[in-house]
């Protein structure tokens, strides 16, 4: 994969601790490898097939500047999480941050943070049965869709299904969606929990009913046993409610442990 390399950018910032840093700001220290294919613009020569690096300059010391951060991990998360939200050719970056003039009172060239981010794929399965189900799974998408670090690239329809392990409750409306996050697996069954509870979600019975259910299937081509995220999901494989609209935006998906496709597992339990 090819590099496209910024280095020594000098961005003017009002992040520290201190006060009187962000009263005063100071200097910082920008170097930024991005990993993108530069194939089309190699052959083609169009600035139309690449990253026009001096307005993304421009636009990082905009970034640089609209908030004030205590820390540079927090200013340089910010830094990525822009570049790689918003520039879709771009799959990684690895940027550094330093801070020439902070005040340690010591000789010191320069403290700084490193960041290595990059984009992940993950498929999430969505149900619903209490309340406006369809408004359930609709706002869903959209606390999704309305982050900092996670857009939606593909949206199944919504298909009704019989409940499965607690039979005695109302059907289930279900779909499934295709992201691409930053978030790291624990970070994203985290972030999911949190809209669930924001959708007002109540645990009282295993697989009983709720206002909105959102699981991890797929996350890259990963496999963990993590007890706090399993991947893939351990029982997507027997469930049609999963698999159907799964198979709905990406019938050729392979499992990775399996080594079967979606419309493979799908047949299989139809």
């Amino acid at each position: 994969m090819d590099n496209l390399i910024i280095k020594g950018l000098e961005l003017f910032g009002f992040h520290g601790v201190n006060q009187e840093e962000k009263a005063m700001g100071q200097k910082f220290i920008v170097d930024a490898v991005l990993t993108m294919d530069m194939g089309e613009a190699c052959e083609g020569d169009s600035i139309d097939s690449t990253i026009n690096y001096a307005v993304l300059c421009r636009e990082l010391q905009n970034v640089f500047t609209s908030e004030k951060h205590d820390l540079i991990e927090r200013a340089a998360e910010v830094l990525c999480e822009y570049v790689l939200m918003n520039y879709g050719r771009v799959d990684k970056i690895d940027l550094t941050l330093k801070k020439p003039w902070a005040p340690v009172h010591m000789p010191l060239e320069y403290p700084a943070v490193r960041l290595v981010r990059e984009r992940h794929v993950a498929y999430l399965a969505l149900g619903s049965n209490l309340g406006d189900r369809e408004e359930n799974l609709k706002k869903a998408v959209e606390a999704i869709e309305g982050s900092s670090h996670t857009s939606v690239l593909k949206v199944s329809k919504f298909i009704e299904t019989d409940p499965v392990g607690y039979e005695d409750q109302d059907p289930f409306l279900n779909g499934a969606v295709k992201v691409e996050t930053l978030l790291s697996p624990k970070k994203l069954i985290r972030w999911l929990l949190s809209i669930e509870e924001d959708l007002k979600r109540v645990r009282t019975i295993k697989w009983g009913p709720r206002t909105i259910d959102l699981d991890v299937i797929y996350y890259d081509d990963m496999v963990s046993d993590d007890e706090e995220i399993v991947l893939p999901h351990p029982r997507m494989h027997e469930r049609a409610f999963v698999l159907d609209p799964m198979n709905e935006i990406a019938p050729y998906a392979l499992h990775p442990i399996l080594k079967k496709r979606t419309f493979e597992l799908l047949d299989e339990v139809l």
